[in-house]
């Protein structure tokens, strides 16, 4: 069974061909963290000093609506995926929102000062750098047009593509949140596509 680090590994290959050699310059750097249900990844208005990498478990981004004091989820990243506020980490400006692990989660995490130093280091890993904004653009240019050009059922299917295993995850109202709609609509999609 492989380790926490060749799962990583792993994955930074088949994402931005980082070779065992790539790699190993930065082994030293990643840590390992354990979130309980609830914990925070990042805080509102803290700023984001690290990129995870998640093992195991389901994040979420999320605001709280000033006039109303609901919670609205942004995004949700699951295993195998980057978890990051990424503009704050970017800039490194206090963030909008707050991250949150949704279940009992496992990460392998860097600081990006380490991270800016190994873009200096190689080009590979500078490579990873614009990739990952690349992925951070288009997942939020994809968020944004699901709401402008896509009805609920589409944006549900695209859940389940995108998180295939969220539904054993997190209760459903957090998934009714992401999708834009009440829990008796996300009922009648999910009826409707067993359905079919």
């Amino acid at each position: 069974m492989p380790t926490d680090l060749e799962i990583l590994a792993q994955a930074l290959k088949a994402l931005a061909d980082i070779d065992e050699n790539e790699f190993s310059i930065s082994a030293s750097c990643w840590q390992k963290k354990s979130y309980k249900k609830g914990e925070y990844y990042n805080e509102y208005r803290n700023v984001c000093k690290y990129l995870g990498f998640i093992l195991d478990g389901v994040f979420r981004t999320y605001y709280v609506d000033d006039d109303t004091g609901e919670e609205k989820n942004v995004f949700f990243y699951s295993k195998n995926q980057v978890v990051v506020s990424f503009k704050s980490f970017i800039t490194q400006t206090p963030c909008n929102y707050y991250t949150q692990s949704m279940t009992d989660s496992r990460i392998l995490y860097i600081h990006i000062d380490d991270l800016n130093k190994l873009y200096q280091q190689s080009h590979k890993w500078e490579h990873l750098g614009r990739i990952i904004a690349e992925l951070a653009f288009g997942v939020s240019m994809n968020r944004t047009e699901s709401f402008l050009f896509q009805k609920p059922e589409q944006r549900y299917l695209q859940l389940l593509e995108d998180h295939p295993d969220i539904f054993n995850s997190i209760p459903l109202y957090q998934i009714s949140s992401y999708l834009g709609i009440q829990g008796p609509s996300l009922s009648r999609i999910r009826k409707r596509l067993v359905g079919k």
